[in-house]
């Protein structure tokens, strides 16, 4: 079976098993096996044992549980509502300020859950039904929500950015810096949105939505908020700090930023021990999911790059003969499609061995590739009509909300994301300059 053949075979399995609504991971490998054993015959379970100890012994992406645990423990112990508080307490007598918390506080909580499921779901448990209460624009509402939750995967530390390196053997330090200044393009240009839209239809955060509780707050109870909030964001920076200065591996910084959330749940007065076994039973379920999916997807991928799609593929785009930044432009489109069906894990899995080399022969970047890799990935998840994040966001709506609504609600800062993708693209420093400064 020629390897273009076997690449439709494996993909209209994809396509029929997922539709049938067979578990992620276990399709995958399922699949894998399949057709390998009547490719390959027997020899083809040898590439169980080997993509076991790739996937389950790599040194980073032993990082993944302690992320995922860090942000369980912030979250379920309401560090994460202190944050947003704090960030009230600063800006609450602006229109649209909730929105503008909403983004910031909520973008930081992706970030430290690490998926876009998870990061959507908890910003929306605790911030949708304030916002709601005040008066904001359902569309709104939503939109923001959407925005700062999935916005995690793109501000370090982001799990998909750590497959990313792992996969690739690039270093997960020059991912998070490489990212960072994109992550900080992307909240400006909504943080803008939502103030012009405000100003330009006010009834979309009418004045009576300030948080008066908040704001009007005096002396101890202020000094408190402050505290909290500044130092669960000092936890975010000493993590990132960590790995950026050399001083720790991602791993190390993940076990930091656990016995940091420990410490501060301790010292706020916010450990109960219902919360710390919560946090860890969450923490045991998400990691499980996804490390399926990751064995899944690695054994699929890796025997798909030993029957040679790689080189399929490489001689697929010499043949177009087209300039080398529209290889870039169809990659983009392909993991844009990919989007629609499959979550953020199994397409970083899957193209970014596969897009990576080629990018590079091209004479790219490989950490510009993988950060326009996660910011597409950005996209491809929420944009209508099967971006799995939608779902997602369906899932916390308050009941009479219906899907159309929704895709309404995130097709603006969609756009954002666009726009961003592009300016990287056609700029690449906004990637490259931060990392090659701090890392040589």
């Amino acid at each position: 079976m020629g390897i273009e053949i076997l690449t439709v075979v494996l993909l209209l399995c994809i396509l029929v098993f997922f539709a049938l609504g067979a578990q992620v991971g276990l399709a995958l490998g399922g699949i894998a096996m399949a057709v390998g054993y009547m490719t390959w015959g027997d020899g083809i379970f040898n590439v169980i044992p080997t993509t076991l100890e790739a996937t389950y012994f790599s040194f980073i992406l032993l990082a993944i549980p302690l992320y995922i645990y860090m942000g369980q423990l912030l979250t379920k112990s309401g560090i994460g509502d202190a944050m947003f508080n704090f960030s009230q307490m600063i800006i609450g007598r602006v229109r649209g300020s909730l929105a503008i918390s909403v983004i910031g506080v909520c973008s930081m909580i992706g970030a430290m859950v690490g998926i876009i499921g998870a990061g959507i779901m908890t910003s929306g448990s605790i911030a949708l039904r304030p916002m709601l209460e005040r008066g904001y624009n359902k569309r709104l509402a939503l939109g923001v929500i959407m925005a700062g939750g999935g916005l995690g995967i793109l501000i370090p530390p982001s799990i998909p950015m750590i497959m990313f390196a792992a996969s690739t053997q690039n270093s997960v330090g020059r991912m998070f810096l490489g990212a960072m200044v994109p992550a900080l393009l992307t909240v400006v240009l909504m943080i803008l949105y939502v103030v012009i839209s405000c100003k330009l239809n006010p009834d979309r955060a009418p004045r009576d939505i300030d948080n008066k509780d908040i704001v009007k707050l005096e002396g101890r109870a202020k000094f408190k908020i402050a505290r909290d909030g500044l130092f669960s964001i000092l936890l975010i920076v000493a993590v990132l700090g960590s790995i950026i200065s050399g001083i720790a591996t991602p791993t190390e910084s993940g076990a930091i930023g656990v016995v940091g959330a420990l410490i501060l749940a301790i010292m706020f007065k916010r450990f109960k021990l219902d919360m710390f076994l919560h946090s860890g039973f969450q923490t045991a379920t998400l990691v499980s999911v996804a490390m399926w999916i990751i064995f899944g997807a690695s054994v699929f991928s890796n025997f798909h790059l030993l029957m040679g799609v790689q080189s399929m593929v490489a001689g697929f785009t010499a043949s177009l003969d087209l300039p080398p930044i529209m290889i870039i432009i169809m990659f983009q489109l392909i993991m844009l499609l990919l989007g629609f069906i499959i979550d953020e894990f199994i397409i970083v899995l899957m193209c970014a061995p596969l897009f990576t080399p080629i990018a590079v022969s091209l004479g790219y970047d490989p950490i510009w590739f993988g950060v326009l890799m996660i910011i597409n990935i950005l996209i491809a998840v929420q944009t209508p009509p099967y971006g799995f994040a939608l779902f997602y966001l369906k899932g916390i709506a308050p009941a009479g909300i219906g899907m159309s609504e929704i895709y309404r609600s995130v097709t603006p800062f969609i756009l954002l994301n666009l726009t961003v993708l592009i300016l990287c693209m056609l700029f690449p420093d906004i990637v490259l300059w931060l990392p090659n400064l701090v890392m040589n």
